[in-house]
C-alpha cells in the first residue's frame, strides 16, 4: 500500500472510531446508564433519559450517518479516492 492509502484509512477509521463512540454514548450511556440522571431535565414535555433511550439515539444516529457520508466525501477529495 502506499502512503497515501495507509493515510486515507487510517483517517477513516479515525473517523468511524469517534462516530461510533459518540453513538455508543449516546445510545448506551444516556439512554441506559445516565437515564436517571437525566430524568430531572425534559425535553418536548417528556423526561430527557426516556427521550434519549427512546428517541435520541435514533435522531443521533441519523445525524451521525450524514456526517459520516459529508467527511467521507472530504476524505475522498482529499486524498483523490474516486
Amino acid at each position: 500500500m502506499s502512503d497515501k492509502n495507509t493515510l486515507y484509512w487510517k483517517a477513516n477509521i479515525r473517523l468511524m472510531l469517534v462516530l461510533l463512540s459518540i453513538w455508543f454514548f449516546v445510545s448506551f450511556g444516556c439512554g441506559i446508564l445516565l437515564s436517571d440522571y437525566l430524568d430531572q431535565f425534559h425535553i418536548f414535555g417528556f423526561k430527557l433519559g426516556f427521550w434519549f433511550s427512546h428517541q435520541g439515539a435514533i435522531f443521533v444516529f441519523v445525524l451521525l450517518i450524514f456526517i459520516y457520508a459529508w467527511q467521507m466525501n472530504r476524505l475522498d477529495k482529499k486524498y483523490g479516492a474516486s
